[in-house]
């Protein structure tokens, strides 16, 4: 195994650099950069304040505002929010904010800040179920008003795609484990190994709990009918799971064929190339104007030597060989590989939990549901699926928790 998969490929500023960058910043009155941000983690203060050179008080910025900061200026794709409202963009670049997010953040780490504090109890006790980043930073923003938490998990560690799903080398254990044990530290209760539904039901929990909060993520990887039931084909979020677990030492062909465009895709070439794939083609629907990756996954992919081909769908497939057709041209091409990964989409796993979902997502808007005990938050919730829009929704919930319960008990 090439052990380039386990070492984190961004890279970081140091103290001369970053304050050269924070310089480059205009100090604009409005912040558009903080307005673009969904979770509200408020880019323009903290870049401030890392121009005068207080870096805790950028700390506390980033951290009172967004609980999982330093895993945000790590994969968030800022070049669709908050680099998108930088200023400067229209003079040369935006300002690298991630970057400087994770020098704030690494700077916390490294002086050991405790910058969140549980609020004074208020005798109420929520059960979440979940802990992908919606429900860990639902979590932290209820200890912070009072309340008593308790997250159930169904895997053995905590931190749902964050750490069953994105690449060790785009978002590290080390970091994971880092925030979780920041929140475990706030006072919230962790039960793993338990799946709601089968170990406990809604009922129980509601009989327990003066709110239940449903942190459900997208976790399932989607197929195609033709791919079912082929020994070669397996879904990016299988492989990419299974890549994590084993830090890299997995079986590896010596070509894999990859169908789909978007980040999770992007993920899965990367991290191929990176164990040491040599041949990987991924073949997808999109045009490359209109791609759904982000420009700095796509271009991490390109430059590591991945065959892109835009604008084709599968026809057709048997065993290891595919027929794909173009969208717009009379023309189709084939394509045979040792390993068939799909990065086609996700979906949610919310068996036996009574919500009205289509299409993953709740049909309501809000995140209370018609049973006034039980909330939602993460994947099935309206809006973006990234890690900055999941803080927001958790944020959102905890809110609405908190406006609703009251915090004052029975």
């Amino acid at each position: 195994m090439d052990n380039k998969y386990l070492e984190e490929m961004e890279s970081s500023y140091s103290m001369l650099t970053i304050m050269e960058e924070a310089e480059r910043c205009l100090l604009c009155l409005d912040a558009p950069c903080s307005k673009a941000c969904p979770a509200g983690t408020d880019p323009a203060k903290f870049i401030r304040s890392v121009r005068f050179r207080n870096f805790k008080g950028a700390a506390e910025t980033v951290r009172e505002n967004n609980a999982l900061g330093a895993i945000c200026a790590l994969v968030c794709p800022t070049e669709k929010y908050c680099e998108m409202g930088c200023t400067r963009s229209g003079i040369d670049r935006p300002i690298n904010i991630g970057g400087i997010q994770k020098f704030v953040t690494d700077f916390e780490q490294q002086t050991k800040m405790e910058i969140l504090t549980k609020g004074q109890a208020n005798g109420m006790h929520v059960a979440i179920v979940g802990s992908g980043p919606s429900g860990l930073q639902a979590a932290a923003s209820l200890l912070q008003l009072g309340y008593d938490v308790t997250i159930f998990e169904k895997s053995q560690k905590a931190g749902g795609y964050l750490r069953y799903g994105i690449p060790e080398y785009r978002l590290p254990d080390a970091i994971v484990n880092y925030e979780i044990l920041r929140i475990v530290n706030l006072g919230a209760n962790i039960v793993y190994q338990t799946t709601i539904g089968k170990d406990i039901t809604i009922e129980e929990l509601k009989n327990k709990y003066d709110g239940v909060v449903l942190a459900i993520g997208a976790s399932q990887g989607k197929t195609l009918e033709m791919f079912k039931e082929n020994e070669v084909v397996e879904t990016a979020v299988s492989f990419l799971s299974r890549a994590r677990d084993n830090q890299g030492e997995i079986e590896l062909p010596d070509n894999a064929l990859v169908i789909g465009g978007g980040d999770v895709a992007m993920d899965v070439i990367t991290s191929l190339k990176l164990l040491g794939v040599p041949h990987v083609t991924d073949v997808v629907y999109e045009e490359f104007c209109e791609f759904k990756a982000s420009k700095k996954e796509l271009e991490g992919a390109q430059n590591k030597g991945v065959t892109i081909i835009d604008g084709y769908y599968p026809i057709m497939v048997e065993g290891n060989r595919v027929t794909f057709k173009h969208r717009h041209l009379n023309n189709e091409l084939m394509i045979e590989a040792e390993k068939i990964i799909l990065a086609v989409g996700q979906e949610v796993d919310a068996d036996n939990l009574n919500l009205d979902i289509k299409n993953n997502q709740m049909l309501q808007s809000g995140y209370q549901t018609k049973d006034k005990k039980v909330f939602v938050t993460g994947d099935i919730v309206h809006g973006d699926m990234t890690v900055v829009w999941a803080v927001k929704k958790g944020k959102e919930v905890a809110a609405e928790i908190h406006g609703l319960l009251g915090g004052k008990g029975e």
